[in-house]
């Protein structure tokens, strides 16, 4: 479809259809990673959220003949509080471009906004793991974001504490070694030895999901441990992979960045998780979209005759606790 001296209602057609094509091709990583826990917010329901854990015990007591069954134990964990914020970009559509055919330069601006309010999104959640061995950081927009648990410690931490019992847990791999197969086995001790409930009990979860970043060394390692094979008259013809099939590879390329999304040192990041257990929490009170102008408002700019199309984005982000998720960032820090 060419664009010349275009309508403004046939315009907002098309400007709606690229928005939306630009928009679903985007790769939200971590929104799909599995790590996230995703709720719709209705609107006129306020812009925080508390999220809470529940624990109980994890086991049933003995009953004697005629005796009255043991009361279940129900353990108040920790909470956090979401906040929605808001993302907003402003794209101007100038006449120029609406009147002399200059649909790539229209096309490439639509296309750019549209990807925009989720790239955002990706990144301010790829960075609750960027971030995770601090307790906040500063992000693009220059305002500090807190990265704690429910305990008040960092998500990625070597004590965390308990509600309902003196016990810690650490979820940060004991001198962060990179992603090899010893590496792993370390990391599945750390699962079987620090994952519990409120009440100090082991907890056991189907930990299905490996993430790394997009470093090529790091995921290449993740891919031959999770799906090497061998042919049947190989030299190691019936030796059995015991990591195939055993974790879902999830490459995460927006952790190893800074807050404004450039490249970073933290390319060996990388983790277990589980993703049922997960208490990452991503609460959407506006999904990203496009505003249109529309006619007979003043969408038009009167100084410049430029259409204005508006981008914009509402969500929060919150993790609970941080039993469900083990960690190494893979430099050898102690």
């Amino acid at each position: 479809m060419e664009l010349n001296t275009i309508t403004l209602g046939d315009f907002v057609k098309l400007a709606t259809v690229i928005w939306e094509e630009s928009y679903a091709s985007v790769e939200q990583s971590m929104v799909n990673s599995g790590l996230i826990k995703k709720s719709d917010i209705p609107q006129n329901t306020g812009n925080t959220r508390e999220f809470s854990e529940i624990d109980s015990n994890e086991y049933l007591s003995a009953k004697g003949e005629g005796d009255q069954a043991a009361r279940g134990k129900i353990q108040q964990g920790y909470s956090k509080t979401m906040k929605m914020k808001r993302v907003a970009e402003n794209v101007g559509i100038t006449y120029e471009m609406r009147t002399q055919n200059k649909y790539p330069e229209v096309v490439a601006r639509l296309e750019n906004a549209g990807r925009k309010g989720a790239n955002r999104m990706d990144l301010d959640l790829s960075h609750r793991i960027t971030f995770g061995t601090a307790t906040s950081y500063t992000d693009m927009d220059g305002a500090t974001v807190t990265t704690t648990t429910g305990d008040g410690f960092q998500l990625f931490y070597t004590a965390h504490t308990l509600a309902g019992s003196t016990s810690t847990y650490r979820n940060r791999l004991a001198n962060n070694p990179a992603l090899s197969k010893g590496a792993i086995e370390g990391m599945e001790r750390l699962i079987t030895e620090n994952t519990y409930n409120q009440f100090g009990e082991k907890v056991t979860g189907n930990f299905d999901i490996l993430f790394t970043t997009d470093d090529p060394n790091t995921v290449n390692t993740a891919r031959e441990y999770l799906r090497s094979t061998s042919a049947p008259d190989a030299a190691h013809a019936g030796v059995i992979n015991v990591y195939a099939g055993k974790y879902k590879l999830v490459v995460l390329p927006r952790v190893n960045t800074d807050a404004n999304g450039a490249p970073t040192t933290k390319r060996a990041y990388w983790g277990i998780a589980c993703s049922k257990m997960s208490s990452m929490h991503l609460g959407v009170w506006e999904t990203p979209h496009l505003i249109a102008p529309t006619a007979g408002s003043n969408a038009e700019d009167v100084q410049t005759d430029d259409w204005e199309f508006r981008s914009r984005a509402g969500y929060g982000i919150v993790t609970v606790n941080a039993s469900w998720i083990k960690f190494s960032s893979g430099d050898g820090a102690a």
